[in-house]
């Protein structure tokens, strides 16, 4: 080559407080301290260190300085995908990122699949405290979470975890009044679709052990409202079909209310733990040539918009205002040592999937 060029070396924080002739705390100050300048003096400084390349002080260092990251995270045991897909998860990280937003901190995700146990995520993260949402008692990564020595906020579940904040709501109750609406119309042949209830994958029929050890307290506890509910009309929850699926879309839903409907044709009502599973059995009724509510009762629980535009029966919550609280009990601890819980309330309401069934007038004329 004929000649060689120079490549200039980027500012660092010594040399612009050089160039400016003020001292390194200066430089530092405009970026980290703005009161602690005029507003004249810190326009020179971030105008020369623009001029000069020089990028700010290394959050990386500063974070090992001042022991603090400036980020929540979030764990999620799911698919990354899953926060941006699923209209609950995205409320609720909606209302999450509000709190962070006001609070100028940022939100770490750190989505970690739940069939495998590398919790390494969970330890390399950069964060000054966890919110935990929806996980399953024994989650290895919730597991990991409790190791480190930040503060933790659960959203859902799992539940009664000694020393942590909670925010969430009242499935038993929610689900309890929604099997009394039902009850109330007249049904009584009932089938379910509820989302996953343990740490492997089953689709299919729940077994009776498989009910018996729910390792998802939201799925325990709605189930448990809706046997409650049935209990009093009398309907043995032995004779219930539960139709569980490990993954939760409308097509999981659409394919479990086809083998559900396959095997128990008789059905006038048909439960599903989440809007999603319910959106999919509407499509299935539908698709096999059901008319709804007429012929199938069909009910949801969440309360997401495409359900509403639905026209669906569902239980309503108030997802975005969930993530919200649990930001604000993070973010806003200070000093505070002894854990709240937040329950936040839910709501019936009764749309167009949903009626007394054809045969209504024979239970209630005790035939």
């Amino acid at each position: 080559m004929s000649g060689s060029s120079k490549v200039r070396r980027p500012a660092t924080l010594a040399s612009l407080a050089a160039e400016l002739g003020v001292s390194r705390t200066t430089v530092s100050n405009a970026y980290n301290r703005p009161d602690q300048l005029s507003a004249p003096l810190r326009e020179r400084v971030l105008e020369a260190a623009r001029r000069l390349g020089y990028p700010g002080p290394d959050p990386v260092a500063r974070s090992l300085r001042t022991r603090r990251a400036g980020a929540v995270g979030l764990l999620l045991t799911e698919a990354l995908s899953y926060a941006f897909r699923d209209p609950v998860a995205t409320g609720f990280l909606e209302g999450l990122a509000l709190a962070c937003e006001r609070a100028g901190q940022g939100l770490l995700l750190i989505p970690v699949s739940p069939e495998h146990a590398d919790v390494a995520a969970v330890h390399r993260a950069g964060v000054d405290g966890f919110v935990v949402y929806s996980v399953r008692e024994d989650d290895p990564h919730f597991l990991a979470v409790l190791e480190r020595p930040v503060p933790t906020v659960v959203c859902d579940q799992p539940a009664g975890v000694e020393g942590l904040d909670r925010v969430g709501v009242d499935d038993h109750a929610a689900m309890l009044g929604l099997a009394r609406h039902l009850t109330g119309l007249g049904h009584r042949r009932f089938g379910v679709i509820c989302m996953r209830l343990g740490e492997y994958r089953s689709d299919g029929p729940a077994s009776a052990a498989r009910l018996a050890d729910i390792a998802y307290p939201v799925q325990r506890n709605r189930l448990a409202g809706l046997r409650a509910g049935l209990a009093e009309v009398g309907v043995d929850w032995a004779t219930v079909p539960i139709w569980e699926r490990f993954d939760h879309s409308v097509e999981a839903g659409q394919t479990a209310a086809a083998e559900l409907l396959a095997a128990h044709p008789q059905l006038t009502a048909i439960v599903c733990t989440s809007d999603i599973l319910a959106l999919g059995a509407l499509r299935r009724a539908v698709a096999h040539g059901l008319t709804v509510p007429d012929d199938l009762t069909i009910t949801g629980f969440d309360g997401v918009p495409e359900a509403e535009r639905a026209g669906l029966t569902t239980v309503w919550q108030p997802v975005l205002e969930k993530g919200r609280a649990a930001g604000e009990l993070l973010l806003e601890r200070g000093d505070r040592i002894r854990p709240r819980s937040v329950t936040l309330p839910t709501e019936l309401r009764i749309g167009r999937t949903s009626c007394a069934p054809r045969d209504a007038e024979r239970w209630f004329s005790g035939l």
